[in-house]
């Protein structure tokens, strides 16, 4: 077991792995930029390290900074969270080097799995159902536009090594396709620094659904279960349930099943989301696998009462998995929602700014994430979730109810939020009766 981990990240999950590892006795460190001085992470962590300059590029994604406050404070491990260096192979690569154990899986795992054209090609040899596509890379949109007609319009145009919603464009007809090409490859080598994209179809009116799966080095895998997060706006998700109400018990099972043979496929280790997109006649395909935590775990940890962050600890410690398959079952329902310091009425435009008053609710089955207090300053430059929301009842009727009352005790003030729109999602009939596809809110904006 480790001594002391080094968290490589900031915000809530920073809060998040912070407990974890004090329930497993191990002495954390914090780094933080210059604009997160005062950041609730480095008041909670044993030491607290400064890493550079507000913006990501010089602080939170500086590898060298990183890897030089772990070696300083005798860190043994770093636990990446989401985002930043997360699924950064070359990152990953540098810590083997520097003898620093990366809790997660192996360099060689996240370079394959992050490359989302050997990532499809890897889980058909597995027999695993993927969406049609390309299976080579696309660097240009005449090519591209090539492909697309095989392939069959509407196209989902995505970048290779991309991720949260970024470098990605739908094509309905080959008229639009150049555009949304270039536009989708400028994205990706602006965020990813590549522009390498792959086109499969898209599926229209899809359900988001993922299978949280962990697995150790000795072979072990098993699911947890799937998460629906099909509320989403630009790609990212607002709102995540488990169990899915659109799953039958044989689906669930099936699904489950092909989510295990997946990661084995792979060799995959640590805590990891194998993701699909289920269509309206029930047919699921592979999207593609996350290789990290998910902002979303809570969900999965409520109806099976499995710590997540410590398993991925354990795990990468060398111990095996504390669980089988059958040690394993879903109770009642759970819900996320993400509370974003932006403005729904202007596009959802971020609102960073200083939190005057704040009240969060509390009470049997609710839990809230966040790395906010009274007088802390959001700044600017990082992601607009501030907190998020979560909520736990014997069924799904339950804990719509517990969320709204929840979500109406929240009090967030000195900053404008999406609480109030996440309380109008609930209230839609289309969502208590679980019709929600992945355009939910794009089709329910105007109400």
């Amino acid at each position: 077991m480790f001594d002391k981990v080094l968290i490589a990240n900031r915000g809530e999950i920073a809060v998040r792995i912070i407990r974890a590892c004090r329930e497993l006795g191990i002495r954390t460190v914090a780094v933080y930029s210059e604009a997160d001085r005062e950041a609730l992470h480095t008041q909670l962590a044993d030491e607290a390290i400064c890493i550079g300059p507000a913006p990501a590029g010089k602080s939170y994604l500086n590898m060298e900074q990183i890897l030089s406050a772990t070696i300083v404070s005798g860190a043994q491990a770093i636990h990446p969270g989401f985002g930043f260096l997360s699924e950064n192979s070359k990152f990953v690569d540098m810590c083997e080097k520097c003898h620093v154990t990366f809790i997660g899986p192996s360099a060689d795992l996240i370079r394959r799995m992050g490359d989302k054209a050997e990532a499809r090609n890897t889980m058909m040899a597995a027999g695993v159902p993927v969406v049609p596509g390309t299976k080579e890379p696309v660097l240009d949109a005449a090519r591209g536009k090539e492909l697309a007609e095989g392939i069959g319009y509407p196209v989902i145009i995505k970048a290779a090594l991309g991720g949260g919603g970024k470098g990605m464009r739908i094509a309905e007809n080959p008229d639009e396709f150049e555009t949304q090409f270039n536009m989708a490859q400028q994205e990706s080598e602006k965020a990813f620094g590549d522009g390498t994209m792959y086109i499969e179809k898209y599926i229209v009116e899809p359900r988001h659904i993922e299978f949280q799966i962990l697995a150790d080095n000795y072979g072990n895998v098993v699911q947890l279960g799937e998460r629906d997060c099909s509320i989403q706006r630009r790609h990212q998700k607002m709102i995540e349930e488990s169990p899915s109400s659109a799953i039958s018990d044989e689906l669930r099972k099936k699904m489950g099943e092909t989510a295990v043979r997946a990661a084995k496929a792979v060799g995959y280790v640590n805590a990891g989301t194998i993701e699909f997109l289920l269509d309206k006649s029930g047919q699921y395909y592979f999207m593609e696998m996350n290789t990290r935590i998910q902002v979303e775990h809570p969900v999965t940890e409520m109806v099976t009462g499995i710590d997540l962050i410590k398993e991925q600890i354990l795990i990468a410690s060398g111990l095996p998995l504390s669980m089988t398959q059958d040690d394993i079952h879903i109770q009642g329902h759970a819900i996320e929602c993400r509370i974003n310091a932006e403005d729904p009425e202007r596009d959802f435009m971020p609102c960073p700014g200083t939190i005057e008053n704040m009240h969060l609710p509390g009470g049997n089955g609710v839990r809230v994430e966040t790395a906010l207090y009274q007088g802390y300053s959001i700044p600017p430059m990082y992601d607009s979730m501030i907190a998020k929301l979560i909520v736990h009842d014997r069924n799904r009727r339950n804990a719509i109810r517990k969320m709204q009352s929840a979500l109406g005790e929240m009090v967030i003030e000195g900053v404008t939020t999406n609480i109030d729109f996440q309380f109008e999602i609930l209230n839609d009939p289309d969502f208590q009766n679980g019709n929600v596809n992945t355009h939910f809110i794009q089709e329910h904006y105007g109400e």
